[in-house]
Protein backbone atom coordinates (compact mmCIF):
# COMPACT_ATOMS: atom_id res chain seq x y z
CA UNK A 1 0.00 0.00 0.00
CA UNK A 2 1.24 3.40 -1.05
CA UNK A 3 1.09 6.27 1.96
CA UNK A 4 0.30 10.08 1.67
CA UNK A 5 2.67 11.93 0.06
CA UNK A 6 4.35 9.29 -2.25
CA UNK A 7 5.32 9.63 -5.60
CA UNK A 8 3.74 7.00 -8.31
CA UNK A 9 2.99 6.02 -11.49
CA UNK A 10 -0.77 5.32 -12.42
CA UNK A 11 -1.85 3.60 -15.32
CA UNK A 12 -0.95 5.44 -18.55
CA UNK A 13 -1.68 8.59 -16.54
CA UNK A 14 1.93 9.61 -15.73
CA UNK A 15 3.27 10.56 -12.10
CA UNK A 16 0.67 11.17 -9.81
CA UNK A 17 1.07 11.63 -5.92
CA UNK A 18 -1.00 10.12 -3.31
CA UNK A 19 -2.46 13.25 -1.49
CA UNK A 20 -5.14 11.60 0.74
CA UNK A 21 -6.07 7.47 0.94
CA UNK A 22 -9.69 7.52 2.73
CA UNK A 23 -13.43 6.51 1.32
CA UNK A 24 -15.14 8.64 -1.55
CA UNK A 25 -16.87 11.37 -0.09
CA UNK A 26 -19.73 10.96 -2.86
CA UNK A 27 -23.22 10.20 -2.60
CA UNK A 28 -24.05 6.74 -3.21
CA UNK A 29 -19.63 5.67 -2.68
CA UNK A 30 -18.86 2.88 -0.41
CA UNK A 31 -18.31 4.27 2.95
CA UNK A 32 -16.26 1.35 3.89
CA UNK A 33 -14.16 1.26 0.95
CA UNK A 34 -10.74 3.51 1.09
CA UNK A 35 -9.33 5.40 -2.52
CA UNK A 36 -6.16 6.49 -3.41
CA UNK A 37 -6.60 10.36 -3.86
CA UNK A 38 -4.17 11.11 -6.90
CA UNK A 39 -2.63 14.27 -8.02
CA UNK A 40 -1.16 14.25 -11.55
CA UNK A 41 2.23 16.24 -11.44
CA UNK A 42 1.34 16.99 -14.71
CA UNK A 43 -1.96 18.79 -15.97
CA UNK A 44 -4.70 18.68 -13.42
CA UNK A 45 -7.47 17.46 -11.67
CA UNK A 46 -7.46 14.14 -9.39
CA UNK A 47 -8.34 10.65 -9.99
CA UNK A 48 -9.05 7.89 -7.48
CA UNK A 49 -8.98 4.79 -7.72
CA UNK A 50 -9.44 1.33 -4.91
CA UNK A 51 -6.52 0.78 -2.96
CA UNK A 52 -7.24 -2.85 -3.98
CA UNK A 53 -7.97 -1.98 -7.32
CA UNK A 54 -6.39 -4.09 -10.07
CA UNK A 55 -5.18 -0.57 -11.90
CA UNK A 56 -1.50 -0.40 -12.80
CA UNK A 57 0.20 1.56 -10.11
CA UNK A 58 4.12 1.44 -9.57
CA UNK A 59 6.79 3.68 -7.55
CA UNK A 60 8.83 5.94 -9.50
CA UNK A 61 12.24 4.51 -10.68
CA UNK A 62 14.77 5.69 -8.70
CA UNK A 63 17.23 7.95 -9.41
CA UNK A 64 20.54 5.26 -10.07
CA UNK A 65 17.62 3.72 -12.44
CA UNK A 66 16.93 7.10 -13.83
CA UNK A 67 20.49 7.63 -14.99
CA UNK A 68 21.34 4.12 -16.13
CA UNK A 69 18.00 4.90 -18.52
CA UNK A 70 19.52 8.03 -19.85
CA UNK A 71 22.64 6.12 -20.53
CA UNK A 72 20.69 3.70 -22.19
CA UNK A 73 19.01 6.08 -24.53
CA UNK A 74 21.05 6.34 -27.85
CA UNK A 75 20.70 2.61 -27.84
CA UNK A 76 16.88 2.31 -27.59
CA UNK A 77 15.32 1.24 -30.92
CA UNK A 78 12.68 3.65 -31.82
CA UNK A 79 9.40 2.18 -32.27
CA UNK A 80 8.40 3.05 -35.75
CA UNK A 81 4.45 1.26 -37.37
CA UNK A 82 5.06 1.31 -40.71
CA UNK A 83 1.72 0.87 -41.50
CA UNK A 84 -0.40 3.46 -42.95
CA UNK A 85 -4.21 2.57 -41.41
CA UNK A 86 -5.00 4.41 -38.41
CA UNK A 87 -6.33 2.38 -36.13
CA UNK A 88 -3.49 -0.01 -36.49
CA UNK A 89 -0.81 2.97 -35.42
CA UNK A 90 -2.89 3.97 -32.74
CA UNK A 91 -3.21 0.43 -31.56
CA UNK A 92 0.83 0.12 -32.05
CA UNK A 93 1.22 2.99 -29.85
CA UNK A 94 -1.47 2.05 -26.96
CA UNK A 95 0.30 -1.88 -26.67
CA UNK A 96 3.75 0.28 -26.02
CA UNK A 97 1.87 2.44 -23.89
CA UNK A 98 0.71 -0.29 -21.50
CA UNK A 99 4.17 -1.72 -20.45
CA UNK A 100 4.56 1.07 -18.01
CA UNK A 101 8.28 1.55 -19.04
CA UNK A 102 10.16 4.35 -19.54
CA UNK A 103 11.98 2.34 -21.98
CA UNK A 104 8.69 2.41 -24.19
CA UNK A 105 8.18 5.71 -23.12
CA UNK A 106 11.94 6.55 -25.17
CA UNK A 107 10.70 4.24 -28.09
CA UNK A 108 7.60 6.06 -28.67
CA UNK A 109 9.07 9.40 -28.48
CA UNK A 110 12.39 8.55 -30.92
CA UNK A 111 9.65 6.90 -33.98
CA UNK A 112 7.67 9.20 -33.72
CA UNK A 113 10.28 11.87 -34.28
CA UNK A 114 11.48 9.78 -36.93
CA UNK A 115 8.01 9.74 -38.25
CA UNK A 116 7.10 13.54 -37.77
CA UNK A 117 10.53 14.55 -39.32
CA UNK A 118 9.63 12.14 -42.19
CA UNK A 119 6.71 13.47 -43.68
CA UNK A 120 5.83 16.80 -45.20
CA UNK A 121 2.70 17.09 -43.68
CA UNK A 122 2.39 17.42 -39.54
CA UNK A 123 0.20 14.97 -38.02
CA UNK A 124 -1.63 16.56 -34.99
CA UNK A 125 -2.32 12.88 -33.84
CA UNK A 126 1.42 12.08 -33.83
CA UNK A 127 2.69 14.89 -32.25
CA UNK A 128 -0.39 14.55 -29.68
CA UNK A 129 1.01 11.07 -28.98
CA UNK A 130 4.68 12.38 -28.53
CA UNK A 131 4.09 15.15 -26.11
CA UNK A 132 1.86 12.45 -23.78
CA UNK A 133 5.06 10.13 -23.98
CA UNK A 134 7.38 12.67 -22.94
CA UNK A 135 4.96 14.23 -20.35
CA UNK A 136 5.24 11.23 -19.02
CA UNK A 137 8.82 10.18 -19.31
CA UNK A 138 9.94 13.61 -18.42
CA UNK A 139 7.58 13.41 -14.97
CA UNK A 140 9.04 10.22 -13.86
CA UNK A 141 12.67 11.45 -14.44
CA UNK A 142 12.30 15.08 -12.76
CA UNK A 143 10.84 12.91 -9.97
CA UNK A 144 13.73 10.65 -9.56
CA UNK A 145 16.68 13.26 -10.43
CA UNK A 146 14.75 15.76 -8.22
CA UNK A 147 14.99 18.21 -11.21
CA UNK A 148 12.14 20.20 -12.74
CA UNK A 149 10.04 19.00 -15.45
CA UNK A 150 11.20 21.72 -17.71
CA UNK A 151 14.67 20.40 -16.90
CA UNK A 152 14.65 17.15 -17.95
CA UNK A 153 14.95 17.51 -21.84
CA UNK A 154 18.48 19.26 -21.40
CA UNK A 155 19.63 17.42 -18.46
CA UNK A 156 19.24 14.51 -21.02
CA UNK A 157 20.88 16.22 -23.42
CA UNK A 158 23.73 17.26 -21.77
CA UNK A 159 24.89 13.33 -20.06
CA UNK A 160 23.99 11.90 -23.47
CA UNK A 161 26.79 14.61 -24.98
CA UNK A 162 28.87 14.00 -22.21
CA UNK A 163 28.76 10.03 -22.70
CA UNK A 164 29.79 10.52 -26.35
CA UNK A 165 33.15 12.62 -26.14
Amino acid sequence: MYAIGDKIVYGENGVCTVYEIAPLSMSGADKNKLYYHLRPLIGSGTYFTPVDSGAFMRPVISRREAEALIAAIPGIEPAICNDSRFNHVDAFYKELFKQHSCEALVAIVKGLRERVAGKKTRSSRAEATMRRAKDMLHGELAVALGIEVDAVESYIAERISKAGR
